[in-house]
């Protein structure tokens, strides 16, 4: 049987960040930095992604804030960028709010109806990747980023939008089709 002792040692260990977690925890904001300092770029690029590149630094902001707000809520279980991570999804889902927001992200028009502009002809003018999935609709992006990019299960995005399995999938298809015919 492990100590006490071993079992906090394996656990700073295997978490880079879990001393300055503990001691964030403890009120010690110079912890909490550098923490920041090892995720900002990646909550950055999920928020791109998620919210698009005109929110994505209020929404890397809104995470964090909400990560030092809830820090105390952080029991350990699971790596602390992990936790983070989970809690910055939660923010970026969050802020799509309105009655609003949720008719235009499932489409309320003819599905066959893209609303990205038409495909550039020339090679020079085409749309990379990225800015492609920045085109389209809030809904299918959502669930293309934590499917395809992110690697959630779609009964993970149906908790985390509050949709159904099938909405999940039919955005996910609707992203897929939206993108290959935009960058095919």
């Amino acid at each position: 049987m492990a100590t006490l002792a071993q079992d906090i040692t394996t656990t700073l260990a295997a978490d880079p960040d879990a001393e300055d977690s503990r001691l964030a925890q403890a009120g010690d904001a110079g912890a909490f930095e550098r923490i920041y300092r090892r995720h900002a770029a990646r909550i950055h690029s999920l928020a791109r992604r998620l919210v698009g590149p005109d929110e994505a630094d209020e929404a890397t902001q809104d995470a964090f804030v909400r990560a030092w707000e809830k820090l105390a809520l952080f029991r350990g279980d699971a790596l602390f960028g992990t936790w983070l991570y989970r809690l910055a999804i939660n923010v970026m889902l969050g802020r799509r709010g309105s009655t609003a927001k949720r008719d235009e992200r499932f489409g309320g028009g003819d599905p066959a109806v893209l609303p990205l502009s038409g495909r550039r002809d020339r090679v020079d003018l085409r749309m990379d990747f990225e800015r492609a999935v920045e085109e389209l609709p809030t809904g299918a992006r959502q669930v293309f980023v934590l499917h395809d990019v992110e690697g959630f299960t779609h009964e993970e995005i149906a908790q985390q939008l509050a949709v159904s399995v099938g909405t999940s999938k039919s955005q996910l298809h609707r992203a897929r089709m939206t993108l290959r015919q935009y960058l095919g």
